[in-house]
């Protein structure tokens, strides 16, 4: 569902603006307004146009989390706008990013190469985790996606994966909880329909430009 609050944080990116929201649409510059003010509906033709032209649907990929695989944040020499974002097929809480799967101790289930999209702040006491895979980050730095386990103590865990040994009384400085798992071969689909996309963008701008110097 395509909630007013993602409309508005969308129209707050740089370069996004109710009447180019409108034009993409099809619809009069107005019809924007009533639909933040409840006045209007969206009609179902609307939805897709809305997303792409707010991108609502893009999660950047902040890193890597190792199934099997040790990730040192400090030494992921990762650019500050990490590896680039990911389309996905329907609107995203703001409050998520992604990072891409490396190893495959966690094999059947995930990949090497799959994404999974996470919210950015632990909402959920530790507790709440025992039993459930999640990207996890130590006290020591690391980064892994694995089951969490409860440990000896209260302020321990045991981090366990389908094809690896389990990491034993460790302590976390935060969880990522998934909300979202994108297969390897799922994402390269998304990522070819996007490239589409932006070609057909540029060169149906490219004929407007033609067509204004024409005139």
């Amino acid at each position: 569902m395509l909630e007013l609050k993602m409309i508005e944080r969308g129209l707050s990116k740089p370069g996004k603006t109710k009447g180019g929201l409108a034009a993409a649409m099809g619809v009069r510059p107005g019809a924007v307004s009533e639909i933040l003010a409840e006045a209007r509906l969206i009609k179902a033709s609307e939805l897709q146009p809305i997303i792409d032209y707010l991108e609502l649907n893009a999660v950047l990929i902040m890193g890597r989390v190792g199934a099997g695989a040790s990730i040192t944040p400090e030494h992921e020499q990762m650019p500050p706008e990490g590896l680039g974002e990911v389309e996905l097929p329907f609107p995203i809480a703001e409050e998520t990013i992604a990072f891409e799967v490396v190893g495959d101790s966690m094999l059947p289930k995930y990949e090497n190469g799959d994404i999974i999209v996470v919210y950015r702040d632990q909402r959920h006491p530790l507790s709440s985790f025992y039993g459930e895979e999640a990207a996890v980050r130590l006290k020591s730095g690391e980064r892994y996606l694995k089951t969490i386990e409860r440990g000896k103590t209260a302020h321990v865990v045991n981090l366990t994966s389908f094809n690896a040994k389990p990491i034993s009384g460790v302590k976390l400085e935060w969880i990522g909880e998934i909300c979202v798992t994108l297969p390897r071969g799922q994402i390269d689909r998304l990522r070819a329909r996007a490239a589409g996309r932006s070609r057909r963008k540029a060169a149906s701008h490219a004929g407007h430009k033609d067509a204004k110097t024409a005139k």
